[in-house]
């Protein structure tokens, strides 16, 4: 589908968008008629309600869009793009809108209504169609948007269209549209090369493992991303209960974050180096399953005792991570959708991170709110080192006690990063469990706008 603003026409229809505590002196501008077509819709600018005013031919002469009472972030985000789902076919402008409102958000937010997961049922495509303000950046906007929607595509293909295979193909056919060099190591060639806790998480797949790695730009400060790939997640042999299971196919948000990460900086031609890591596995049962209480060497040479086969994805990123650590670079930030200890902390809605280094922390803050995309600092908290040393091995996959499980998953990603001057670690969920606006229920991404948004005051750009 296409994430684009319509092209400029005289025939748009005028947007006005309205606060309540001004609806009252807006409305007494209208010619009576309106007033009194207002007053029989109870339109009074609420947020996210809307007026339709017909001209004499039957037609709409502009709408009334509500922006409430709390403008700014308070009261949620992509308020416009609520309204833009319910609208008639037809192009729209922004012809006015109250002190506050932010319009690069809410522009997005309007394409980003525009987004159908329609690969396998025909969805009804949205008619309604925004004229780009002058005083947003076209081009980046739309840029962010696709690689939104390229996330949640992915998000929301299930497993039997997007294993590691098809992950694969996904992640070369990205690379190969912004001229990125992809490559992948596939299953013995793991063991080969030295990636065993990829390998071990899945071989137990009909699809084979893989590290999947891509490259682009040859000039600036170097960012790594790193997405865990984890294509579904049984649970292996500590196999999950069926409803936990449900949502497995969403195992690869980290992965799917990281490649919409990518599209936008690849098409807004940042001046940096990208370098992104994927391991992308299965976690299956078969008699080649890994078992608890296997002890596991990682590519760091750390010892890794296994305590639940259910904490896989930390495994495959702390390959990948070591990988990332070894050569040198500026910024690593690893995505994955890890712990449900995240979401009972802070719920779906926001992306808890961590990250020791304060201007990162500064600059990831800043951005969030800018952009409206809502991150929360969560704490390495190394007292809790303890925790994941097992006393057997060097780290302990799934330590006891049920405490603190969202940090003590970021401490064991830590360790595998000890040469990077600067980490940050997010816990997504990359799911919207209701349908809001400009986010259908399913897939989407979470702390991209922010990192994407940040990435200049980090790396100096």
């Amino acid at each position: 589908m296409s994430m684009k603003f319509a092209q400029l026409s005289a025939a748009s229809i005028p947007l006005h968008v309205i606060s309540k505590p001004e609806c009252e002196s807006f409305l007494s501008g209208l010619p009576a008629a309106s007033q009194n077509w207002v007053a029989a819709q109870g339109f009074t600018g609420s947020l996210g309600s809307f007026c339709a005013l017909p001209n004499a031919d039957g037609g709409i002469s502009a709408v009334l869009v509500g922006y409430g009472d709390a403008l700014g972030r308070e009261r949620g985000r992509f308020h416009l793009g609520g309204v833009a789902a319910n609208l008639p076919k037809g192009a729209y402008h922004i012809a006015q809108s109250p002190e506050g409102f932010d319009v690069e958000v809410e522009a997005l937010g309007w394409l980003l209504a525009g987004y159908h997961f329609d690969k396998y049922r025909k969805q009804p495509a949205s008619g309604a169609e925004l004229v780009a303000p002058e005083s947003v950046d076209v081009a980046r906007i739309e840029a962010i948007a696709t690689g939104e929607a390229l996330t949640r595509d992915l998000i929301n293909t299930p497993t039997s269209d997007m294993g590691p295979e098809q992950l694969q193909a996904a992640f070369f056919d990205l690379a190969k549209a912004h001229g990125a060099v992809a490559t992948a190591i596939v299953g013995e060639d793991l063991l080969a090369q030295n990636f065993p806790m990829i390998h071990t998480v899945g071989r137990a797949s009909a699809q084979e493992p893989r590290l999947l790695e891509m490259r682009w730009g040859t000039a600036g400060p170097k960012l790594t991303l790193v997405g865990k790939g984890v294509c579904f997640d049984t649970g292996g042999l500590n196999i999950k209960p069926g409803a936990s299971m449900g949502l497995m196919k969403k195992d690869m948000g980290g992965s799917a974050a990281v490649l919409g990460l990518a599209q936008m900086i690849m098409s807004l031609k940042l001046p940096l180096q990208l370098r992104v890591l994927v391991p992308a596995v299965e976690n299956s049962i078969d008699g080649s399953a890994f078992r608890p209480s296997d002890i596991l060497m990682s590519r760091k040479g750390l010892t890794v005792e296994i305590n639940n086969t259910d904490a896989e994805g930390r495994l495959v990123l702390a390959d990948a991570l070591a990988l990332a650590d070894e050569e040198e670079t500026d910024l690593v930030i690893s995505m994955a959708t890890l712990t449900g200890a995240a979401r009972v902390a802070v719920g779906p809605d926001l992306a808890p991170y961590f990250c020791g280094d304060l201007d990162t922390v500064a600059a990831l803050e800043n951005s969030a709110k800018r952009v409206a995309d809502p991150v929360w600092r969560m704490p390495f908290h190394t007292p809790y080192e303890a925790m994941i040393e097992p006393g057997i091995a060097d780290l302990d996959n799934a330590p006891s006690g049920g405490f603190a499980g969202s940090i003590t998953a970021a401490l064991f990603l830590r360790r595998f990063v000890t040469d990077a001057p600067r980490y940050a670690h997010f816990d997504i969920y990359g799911w919207q469990p209701t349908a809001a606006a400009a986010r259908p229920k399913g897939g989407c991404g979470q702390g991209t706008r922010a990192i994407l948004e940040a990435l200049p005051a980090i790396l100096k750009l």
